[in-house]
């Protein structure tokens, strides 16, 4: 249950630090809004890539806490 709760708050993080990282390269570099926008869109990508590897993870726990052990 744990890792199901930490979904959303994987692909939020992600989100939020792309987009600090892009608003702070364009504030050093001047290139606003171009590295924000490449940020934002860094940090989109990579929150739903950790939302379809946790998710398999929760689901690949869940199937084998419910199928019976073979001995």
């Amino acid at each position: 249950m744990a890792q199901a709760s930490a979904i959303g708050l994987s692909a939020v993080t992600a989100i939020v630090l792309g987009l600090a990282l892009g608003l702070w390269l364009d504030g050093r570099l001047g290139t606003k809004p171009w590295l924000t926008l490449g940020g934002l869109l860094l940090g989109v990508v990579a929150g739903l890539r950790n939302i379809f590897i946790l998710a398999a993870r929760v689901e690949r726990d869940e199937k084998a806490d419910h199928d019976p052990q073979p001995r």
